[in-house]
């Protein structure tokens, strides 16, 4: 049976060997997660014993109430910055798609954000976004303003606009790159039937762009559920913990004070968890839309 089903699909003999290496790479860790998440154990102590669903009962029944903080902000993050760099990001794919000089500028300009790295971002904008020394308050000075960027109050939207800045190119081009493959046809049948630029945009652009809007949504928000590097990089969680997403609780818990691995390793499944079910319900609607466009 088993070489049957190769013979009908001798692709896999050659990617098998990846495929196991990764499946191995992923699997061990998970179920070593697993097996954390029911445990006491705790950094510095050589003997643990199973508690069962007391970590989850413990995080679920309030008895860490900055879980629940971390969770809501976790998602509030996800929605802002998924739906700021998607409309952002669409502005500017249909601006490229446009003939004008400097285009090349324009698309390294694109590709910077994306190339550094998101700890390189965090310490960059953290020298910018600096109360006392940092460029942005340098200019704001000329119009009589001044903003603590990383205070309690703003730490949060700060993080959301660093998070914007270095990923909206990288939407913009995956909505640029499903742009140019649009087929001509549709148009052409439009313009003949007389229809205007918006209802040509409603009725012709978005549903034929409708896979590579949801590919962004799912590549962003997954990525933005589980972020760590900018907002340890800004503020490390802070100020109180104004930005600790459910990464940087996972991080406090485990390793950076208490040592709790067995908690942290419960929150670890949640998050996990939580992923992969908003990962299951976008790529759903991912599959939908293609088979409609199809």
């Amino acid at each position: 049976m088993l070489r049957s089903y190769f013979r009908q699909r001798p692709h896999l003999i050659y990617i098998m060997p990846a495929i196991l290496i990764l499946g191995l790479l992923t699997l061990i860790p998970t179920i070593f997660l697993y097996v954390l998440s029911v445990t006491n154990y705790e950094l510095g102590y050589e003997s643990f014993k199973f508690v069962g669903l007391d970590n989850f009962i413990r995080l679920f029944s309030g008895g860490d109430p900055e879980f629940w903080h971390s969770f809501w902000i976790s998602i509030v993050f996800m929605v802002i910055v998924t739906a700021v760099e998607l409309l952002l990001g669409f502005w500017l794919a249909t601006l490229l798609d446009r003939e004008f000089k400097l285009k090349f500028l324009a698309f390294a300009c694109l590709i910077v954000p994306i190339a550094m790295t998101p700890s390189i971002t965090g310490q960059i904008w953290k020298l910018m976004l600096n109360a006392e020394y940092g460029v942005l308050n340098y200019f704001l000075q000329f119009f009589g303003g001044k903003v603590i960027w990383l205070s309690a109050e703003n730490a949060f939207w700060s993080t959301v606009l660093v998070d914007i800045w270095q990923n909206t190119p990288f939407v913009a081009l995956i909505i640029y790159a499903g742009i140019r493959s649009l087929p001509t046809d549709p148009y052409e049948a439009a313009a003949i039937d007389g229809a205007n630029k918006w209802q040509i945009f409603r009725s012709v652009t978005l549903p034929l762009l409708k896979p590579m809007i949801l590919l962004a949504v799912v590549f962003r928000a997954i990525d933005s559920l589980k972020t760590f590097d900018i907002p340890y990089s800004l503020t490390q969680g802070g100020p109180g913990s104004s930005t600790e997403f459910l990464s940087l609780h996972i991080y406090r818990l485990g390793f950076a004070q208490t040592g709790w691995v067995g908690r942290s390793a419960a929150v670890s499944v949640i998050l996990l968890l939580l992923t992969t079910v908003i990962s299951w319900l976008l790529i759903q609607a991912y599959r939908r839309g293609v088979d409609n466009r199809g």
